[in-house]
């Protein structure tokens, strides 16, 4: 009921979309542009999901919390998400989408890099835990909103497909950091494992911003 409030008052009434036919969806993907930023979101978030994944491990067996605390850390993880999609989207209305993006992207970097070191360090890692979920969906308003102005005819198919990115890159990230795991047993690792495919998403999206975004006409 609060879900439909919230649309009812905030959501603005637009225009049908004009009806493109079946093979008109498709056309976008002919650009670079949205595949740099499917690939981004795949490789960006999935980066940051090698170690969200085990994230309760890696409290209780690194940071030293408890079970019991799991839920009120997870509480606080999702107030990291709450915002964070907020800022992102603020952030994506008064600058450049693309750019917004690729620097919460760049931060994500240097925070997985800090978890791996810190998370022995219990208000460290907590403070990095909020940052991290804060970058994980601070991305995804500029994102959305990138694709649907990057898919003309499209508009249905290219929404959709941040998210599939979103969900397969999530998929993926969680495989890659068992593997780590089976390895070495190290609940850090696959944060470790996560640096290089969220760094390989900011470069995607640095360059969908400086080679696409800032001469892209309506």
């Amino acid at each position: 009921m609060i879900t439909l409030y919230g649309i009812g008052k905030w959501i603005p009434q637009i225009n049908r979309l004009p009806d493109t036919g079946f093979k008109g969806q498709f056309r976008f993907l002919k650009s670079p542009a949205p595949w740099l930023i499917i690939m981004g979101t795949l490789l960006g978030n999935g980066g940051v999901y090698c170690w969200y994944s085990y994230i309760d491990p890696l409290l209780t067996n690194v940071s030293g919390f408890s079970p019991e605390s799991l839920t009120w850390l997870m509480v606080v993880a999702g107030c990291g998400m709450v915002f964070g999609n907020l800022l992102g989207g603020r952030f994506a209305d008064k600058f450049q989408a693309g750019l917004v993006a690729a620097i919460v992207q760049s931060c994500m970097v240097i925070t997985l890099v800090l978890i791996y070191f810190l998370s022995p360090v219990p208000w460290a890692y907590v403070a990095l835990m909020v940052i991290g979920t804060a970058g994980l969906f601070g991305v995804g308003s500029p994102l959305q909103y990138l694709n649907i102005r990057f898919s003309k005819g499209g508009e249905m198919l290219g929404a959709a497909s941040i998210q599939m990115a979103f969900n397969v890159g999530s998929a993926i990230a969680a495989y890659l950091g068992g593997l780590a795991l089976n390895t070495n047993g190290d609940y850090r690792t696959p944060a470790l494992v996560g640096i290089p495919l969220a760094l390989l998403g900011c470069i995607l999206l640095f360059v969908l911003h400086y080679k696409y975004e800032q001469n892209f006409k309506s």
